[in-house]
């Protein structure tokens, strides 16, 4: 088995270009499904081993899908990192496959203590939203540490655990500072309305209520019936929701003819829910993008 993988390694390393990089077949390989925890990752090993990231910036993740020689880098991998619970629709086969060829993998919600989904057609179900909430990311960063040290041959343990605590240690800050900035909006307007049922996390780590969302479902691959529809107008008129929060990956046109259509009052805001921007965008990195989503939030519930 380990000759077999060696050797795909080879050919998979003289095939791939673009966004996952090339490899010696001594380098140390972590591939990971989605471009958040991608950050992550990145953030735990640093030049301690190679980090390929599959999903692109500004992708859905629950659509995006890899290419044959993403597939290879998969299956050659030292450690495979994924979302899991249902996230990741378009990639789990390729997951699948990997773990049949004896890569090692994580799924990282499921080690998280995941919520379920309250209500739509994915109620009772769990929620793979869970990196809204930054102290289950702190968790994840614990965990994935554990991982790496364990399955990722070659790396320097000590280096890791210290960039880890660093790391850990920023995602602690933003927490607090996260619950400071929301502490300061009226408990009568913590209300959320999104494209699809995506916060979960957020809103029960910081006080929220979720009034409904524009998809009734925790993937963005569902449509909403006319019933959905009007029962999320008479929602947001009963709680006076005063903006809608849609995802950058996603037309906003929807929310827009809702709110006109109903004759309802409501700004439209984007948020980096699911996907990292680019470097040059405003949510590069898990961070940035919780900061960034954090200012909106605040901005459009507080007017």
């Amino acid at each position: 088995m380990r000759a077999r993988k060696v050797l795909v390694t080879l050919l998979a390393g003289a095939l791939l270009t673009g966004g996952t990089a090339c490899a010696s077949p001594d380098t140390s390989r972590i591939v990971v499904t989605t471009n958040i925890l991608g950050d992550v990752v990145t953030e735990i090993v640093g030049d301690q081993a190679e980090v390929s990231v599959l999903m692109k910036p500004d992708a859905d993740p629950h659509s995006f899908a890899v290419s044959a020689r993403e597939a290879h880098t998969m299956q050659t991998a030292d450690l495979l990192v994924y979302n899991g619970l249902g996230l990741e629709e378009g990639v789990l086969r390729h997951v699948e496959a990997a773990e049949a060829e004896g890569v090692h993998s994580v799924e990282v919600g499921s080690r998280i203590e995941a919520m379920e989904y309250q209500d739509g057609d994915a109620a009772g179900l769990p929620d793979p939203h869970f990196w809204t909430d930054p102290a289950r990311v702190a968790t994840a960063v614990r965990l994935l540490t554990d991982e790496i040290v364990e399955h990722v041959h070659g790396v320097d343990a000590r280096a890791v655990r210290e960039r880890a605590e660093a790391y850990g240690g920023k995602v602690r800050e933003l927490d607090a500072d996260l619950a400071r900035r929301f502490a300061a909006i009226a408990p009568e307007r913590r209300v959320l309305v999104t494209n699809h049922h995506v916060f979960g996390y957020l809103a029960d780590r910081y006080d929220f209520t979720v009034v409904g969302a524009i998809i009734p479902s925790g993937t963005t691959l569902a449509s909403p019936s006319s019933s959905d529809l009007a029962s999320l107008v008479t929602a947001i008129r009963a709680h006076r929701v005063p903006a809608i929060f849609v995802d950058t990956s996603q037309p906003a046109r929807l929310a827009e003819v809702l709110a006109s259509e109903a004759g309802i009052s409501v700004k439209v805001s984007a948020l980096y829910s699911e996907s990292l921007s680019d470097t040059d965008g405003d949510a590069p990195s898990y961070l940035g993008m919780m900061r960034f989503n954090a200012e909106a939030i605040v901005g459009g519930l507080s007017t």
